[in-house]
């Protein structure tokens, strides 16, 4: 086989080859190479013999380059895949479906002699006459009554001709729509599988290569730097620094050593990791996204169940148009012409096909959507609501400024701060220990157990003493520390350019720490863009200090914030504005944000948002701007209008198409044909990524 570079774009390059390929093959070398570290899709022609590799950057278009040259020097046969049952890949190309099809037509129709012709035609209207016959013993009235009762007329009218054909047309158009499902499912998953085939698999001494799918509960798989985790599991030996913000948002590579639980999809960037799996590959907890987004029925956007719903109510319609046509003028054909076209069809392919590109685009931009439904509430929004922190300031919060009081030293303050926010990672906690880490000081466990209260602070014990750390509310208010005049004095003064974390040990104040916010160089522009795509209410609840919600509020040109909320208070201002009848969004980051999120129409998460929040959130933000959240918004009501398209687009040609072969301006036959024609036509229009300027 000979293969060379016959074109070559930034990302994208495409090869010729000389070499005869089947579906089996073609489909086997776009296998090896979505296999491929740093490529991200092969497409495979057995047409033209071309292969398309989309790669990420160079290294990718080499390890293509080095699979391909194994091709050109052994039998592709040679290479063996014993299951790719799990791999969306295309059986045929459109071209292929359509040829094989019309094939079967030429020869049936030009070769078989009549009697022959008749019993092939029987047989084939056996299967859509059994589907009409289930479907009306369920009390259904649907497309398959409908298409039955087409066929059965013109065999009962002794016209086969038309029967062939109706079935020829009815099989044709099965077949695209079936194929144009799939390739639109097959763009959706592609953007967030795994595509892992082989891993080391270790035991004992020995060290083997095991495929994926075959790794059991137990088995010890071996992970080196700079590849991706396949399992869900427990690190047993090893040390590594692992980046898992895809799940946990944390941009930060997290240290992974002996007893740390790990999932498959993130990335080992340095160190070596022996696993033991916990988890079966299709366990494993980004498999469990990939089914809950393919297989969620509840998900679903009430666009897709309105026009499943629809669908089926118009059946009856075009029964009722055969049965007044045939009474008032006599004529078969004129009957048929509301038998042969049908809007069921068309309503339930294109409408779907449109949802799963939007989230598949959405998941090309690194923007997990849970569900059709939350790109349709989104599309309706009216009232959008931030969280401050990691949201509309920067993520990475650093500590400016330590203030010390009575005679304790600021690195002692420091290292007591860092030793207890340490264990609830959260963008401040983050900043703190930052700010320890900068200074070189060493915190080892001082204290007792830790106590995280919720949007207040953490409570722990130092030499049998009470350690706090947190808000203003939480220290003065809830734990009633002492706060003489002159501290607060000088506090009131910092409170003007910082957000101010308190530290108090036995009863009295020691420390403020003081954390600078800025925020976010694009967050004005994010608030603009948003107002202009309709967001009538633009708010921020945080649980921030007055003076620092003030600033960023009137920054940004908000029309609502509060500051110093508790996590309640969130919810309870959600389900007001729900309350007032408005579709409401919440973004956030932290755990005191997850009520909320669970309580707005659509809940957003932020990159670096903690892992119960990016759990509980409708949409997952994958990438740290806010420029992602502008776009899943812009794609969520190009959707909206997609739809409102098919649904006028589909009424309107389909009606057109009844009329014409009622006054017999086309034949049944042709109407048949153009209404399969354009239901696949609309179904690849909506495969088109949608606009985003």
């Amino acid at each position: 086989m000979k293969i060379a570079i016959a074109h070559r774009i930034p990302g994208r390059t495409r090869f010729s080859t000389t070499y005869n390929l089947s579906y089996d093959r073609a489909n086997k070398i776009k296998y090896l190479l979505e296999q491929v570290p740093g490529v991200s899709y092969a497409k495979v022609s057995p047409v033209s013999g071309s292969i398309i590799v989309g790669h990420d950057d160079d290294e990718g278009l080499k390890r293509a380059c080095r699979v391909l040259l194994d091709l050109e020097l052994a039998s592709l046969d040679d290479f063996e895949i014993e299951d790719t049952s799990y791999i969306p890949l295309e059986e045929k190309e459109l071209f292929h479906i359509i040829r094989d099809a019309f094939e079967v037509r030429f020869v049936m129709k030009n070769f078989l002699p009549m009697p022959i012709r008749t019993v092939v035609t029987l047989v084939r209207a056996s299967k859509f006459m059994k589907r009409g016959l289930i479907a009306l013993s369920e009390r259904k009235l649907n497309v398959e009554v409908l298409d039955a009762t087409a066929i059965g007329v013109s065999l009962a009218t002794n016209d086969f001709g038309a029967a062939s054909s109706i079935m020829f047309l009815l099989n044709l158009g099965e077949k695209l729509e079936d194929w144009t499902l799939k390739k639109s499912q097959s763009d959706l998953v592609r953007t967030l599988e795994l595509n892992i085939d082989k891993v080391f698999v270790v035991d004992g001494e020995e060290k083997f290569v095991k495929n994926l799918h075959d790794v059991a509960i137990g088995d010890v798989v071996e992970v080196t730097m700079g590849t991706t985790i396949p399992v869900d599991g427990t690190v047993i030996k090893g040390v590594g620094t692992v980046n898992q913000s895809s799940f946990t948002g944390e941009s930060v590579p997290v240290k992974k050593e002996e007893g740390k639980t790990v999932f498959a999809g993130t990335v080992l960037e340095e160190g070596m990791l022996h696993i033991k799996t916990e988890k079966l590959y299709n366990e494993s907890r980004i498999n469990n996204i990939i089914k809950m987004i393919g297989e969620s029925e509840k998900n679903k956007s009430m666009a897709q169940k309105k026009a499943e719903s629809m669908a089926d109510s118009l059946v009856k319609y075009s029964f009722l148009g055969a049965g007044l046509s045939y009474a008032l003028t006599g004529s078969v054909q004129k009957a048929k012409a509301f038998l042969m076209v049908d809007y069921s069809c068309a309503l339930k392919l294109t409408i779907p096909i449109a949802v799963m590109k939007a989230m598949s685009q959405s998941g090309q931009m690194d923007v997990l959507v849970k569900g059709g439904k939350y790109l349709e509430n989104l599309a309706q929004a009216d009232t959008i609501v931030f969280d401050k922190t990691g949201t509309l300031t920067k993520s990475t919060p650093t500590v400016e400024k330590v203030i010390a009081f009575d005679g304790h030293s600021e690195d002692e303050c420091l290292r007591i701060a860092a030793c207890l926010e340490e264990h609830f990672p959260h963008s401040i906690a983050n900043a703190v220990v930052d700010a320890a880490v900068r200074r070189d000081l060493r915190h080892e466990e001082m204290h007792s157990e830790t106590e995280y209260i919720v949007a207040h602070g953490i409570s722990s014990k130092i030499d049998g003493k009470t350690a706090l750390i947190g808000s203003a509310h939480f220290i003065f208010d809830d734990e009633n520390v002492h706060l003489p005049l002159a501290k607060e004095a000088l506090i009131e003064e910092l409170k003007e350019n910082y957000s101010l974390l308190y530290l108090a040990y036995d009863g009295e104040l020691i420390a403020v720490l003081c954390i600078s916010d800025p925020i976010r160089e694009d967050a004005k522009e994010t608030v603009d863009a948003l107002r202009a795509l309709g967001f009538t209410n633009i708010a921020m609840l945080t649980g921030d200090a007055e003076n620092s919600a003030r600033f960023v509020a009137n920054e940004l040109g908000l029309d609502y914030y509060r500051s110093q909320v508790l996590p309640e208070d969130k919810a309870e201002y959600i389900h007001a504005q729900k309350a007032m009848g408005r579709k409401v969004v919440m973004i956030g980051d932290g755990i005191n944000d997850s009520v909320a999120l669970s309580g707005a129409d659509v809940g957003i998460a932020m990159h670096k948002g903690a892992d119960i929040a990016r759990e509980i959130a409708d949409i997952a933000i994958g990438s740290d701007d806010l420029a992602s959240i502008v776009n899943v918004v812009k794609i969520a009501k190009e959707l909206d209008k997609r739809i409102k398209k098919d649904y006028n687009q589909i009424i309107g040609f389909n009606t057109l198409l009844i009329a014409l072969g009622y006054f017999g301006v086309i034949s049944n036959t042709t109407s048949s044909f153009l209404h399969n024609s354009s239901t696949v036509a609309i179904g690849m229009e909506n495969m088109r990524n949608y606009a985003l300027a």
